[in-house]
């Protein structure tokens, strides 16, 4: 009896192996010839896309667009997804690199499994908002003024109906838009729910690997950590600008708040960081910093597109165009803080997308996921408000760096959690937009404003204010990873500090000179893609799983 059980369970294994090398043979064909199809529209959607960032132009625009439609055309093949269901119902694919491409495919595949004609309909729809969203200009009095122009009003002037023309000038494009927007959020939703999903929010966290009942969780659990704090340090705002602007602080209203959204922290320290930035190069800032650790972008500057022109996108981003090292930054740079900290942002996320190890499949040469790059975006942003970093770079003397550096901690501090305070906007009010576009959004987003930030809504004001944040329309659910990303930012700038550089992390370290740091992130965070769930990732590189206890240990004292 036992040889033939034997038997039985030796002919069971041997069917497991040739089931295994069969389906793996598959896939790994499937995967060929998927790569022959896609990548080189993949490459000519992303030159595209930042062709017409620069440009503005509607031929630009319309090119994005074919190729848009080229890559749903591409995405949408029911017989190739029918190919990944069977494979991946089989539970063969024992290869790890395999295991991983199955997955990130069936996922790409899955949410593109709706009504070709919808899919093609959204496109063009994304499209028309991102044109329109580039070529606005805020005006008054018969002047246009850019996103930088508007900044630098709502931060410097002290002339109560200026600030209020300024701000109201930009809201101006959510009327632009609204309607656009919440179409698109129901195409959306249509979508979502034709892949058996309740809305388009909870299928675009899914489909990224996060549980949205998780992230609910954690952004519940920072939102009982900050509020307190965050009350505190409101007040300390309050009282300043009011003093500042002669005004009581029952008085205060948005646009009072130094920038759009009231996203970053006011100036309401005595020190003035822009003036240590006024006169200095930031990109040559930017290289040398990033080469002194070690983390080389001569090549991504001379790619990049920096400064500001007509019809260019007025913001900031980081593209890899085609996974194989043409990784570019777009930026508008005007020498003062935000942008040193912009500038550092957008070369983190590109020195994580060029040292992906490029030897993985193609398909694993992305970081493990949206929010661990702008974790490592965050990390090196936060150095332009850090004293230790400006003294290390030449930017301060040890004399200044004695005057400022609690000011600067104290700012630092004041950023995080006035961000920490948006990014709650933010999340929750695509949550409940997606949940129910059909509702008033204008006064859920002052719900949320007013709960969250505190801020007063302007009397009898009923503008789609929601719709002036250009995310929403662009990068829907997508916000709360840059909430996710601070997290991370600070569990690795403890890792670094203690466990790479033997430092105390509390003395303001800023990696500057040590080419340890660039080894040990691309060791650990860059060089592996997406080869492992992120938060297998992070558990490598730092020993745990993402957790708020360093954000709240760095910033909520």
């Amino acid at each position: 009896m036992k040889k033939i059980l034997y038997c039985i369970l030796g002919i069971t294994a041997l069917g497991c192996v040739k089931k295994t090398e069969k389906m793996e043979k598959e896939l790994r064909e499937f995967i060929a010839r998927h790569e022959q199809e896609a990548v080189p529209v993949i490459k000519a959607a992303n030159l595209a896309f930042w062709e017409a960032s620069i440009s503005g132009k509607e031929e630009d625009y319309r090119k994005v667009e074919s190729l848009q439609h080229e890559l749903v055309k591409i995405y949408s093949n029911k017989e190739h997804f029918s190919v990944l269901q069977k494979i991946r119902s089989s539970n063969s694919v024992k290869d790890s690199l395999l295991q991983r491409q199955l997955t990130l495919l069936y996922n790409a595949f899955l949410k593109s499994m709706a009504d070709t004609a919808l899919l093609q309909e959204i496109v063009s729809m994304e499209v028309e908002i991102e044109k329109k969203y580039s070529n606005f200009r805020a005006e008054w009095d018969g002047k246009k003024y850019t996103d930088n122009e508007i900044e630098e009003i709502l931060s410097t002037s002290l002339d109560n109906e200026l600030l209020k023309k300024a701000w109201t000038a930009h809201k101006a494009i959510g009327r632009v838009v609204c309607d656009d927007i919440r179409k698109l959020v129901k195409k959306r939703n249509q979508l979502a729910v034709s892949l058996g999903f309740p809305d388009y929010h909870t299928m675009s966290l899914t489909l990224s690997e996060q549980n949205p009942a998780e992230i609910e969780k954690i952004f519940d659990e920072l939102d009982s950590l900050t509020s307190g704090a965050f009350d505190k340090v409101k007040k300390e705002i309050d009282d300043y600008l009011a003093a500042r602007l002669h005004i009581s602080a029952d008085s205060l209203m948005p646009w009072h708040y130094q920038n759009r959204f009231f996203q970053e922290a006011p100036a309401i320290y005595k020190t003035d960081l822009d003036k240590f930035y006024k006169d200095k190069d930031l990109i040559e800032l930017t290289r040398r910093y990033y080469h002194g650790i070690g983390l080389h972008i001569q090549d991504i500057i001379e790619r990049s597109d920096l400064f500001e022109k007509p019809g260019k996108n007025q913001h900031a981003y980081c593209i890899d165009i085609d996974n194989e090292g043409d990784v570019r930054v777009l930026c508008n740079l005007v020498s003062n803080a935000r942008w040193m900290n912009t500038m550092l942002h957008e070369y983190g996320h590109a020195v994580y997308d060029k040292y992906i190890d490029s030897a993985l499949p193609y398909f694993l040469r992305d970081p493990a996921h949206t929010f661990t790059t702008e974790a490592v975006a965050m990390l090196f942003g936060r150095m332009a408000s850090n004293p230790k970093w400006m003294l290390d770079m030449g930017i301060i003397s040890g004399k200044t760096f004695e005057t400022i550096k609690n000011d600067c901690a104290a700012h630092l501090r004041l950023e995080q959690l006035v961000f920490s305070r948006w990014a709650q906007v933010m999340y929750r009010f695509e949550k409940e937009m997606y949940a129910n576009p059909d509702q008033d959004l204008n006064a859920l987003w002052w719900k949320l404003v007013e709960k969250y930030q505190k801020l007063r809504k302007p009397e009898g004001r009923d503008e789609p204010d929601w719709a002036a944040k250009i995310h929403i329309a662009t990068s829907p659910c997508y916000y709360h990873n840059y909430l996710l990303g601070e997290l991370l930012a600070s569990q690795l700038y403890y890792y670094i500090a203690e466990h790479v550089l033997r430092l105390s992390a509390a003395d303001n370290v800023s990696f500057a000179g040590r080419q340890e740091v660039g080894r040990y992130l691309i060791e650990k965070v860059f060089s592996p893609g997406s080869r492992y769930v992120w938060n297998e990732m992070i558990k490598k590189a730092t020993g745990e799983e993402l957790t708020p206890v360093y954000y709240a240990r760095q910033f909520i004292r």
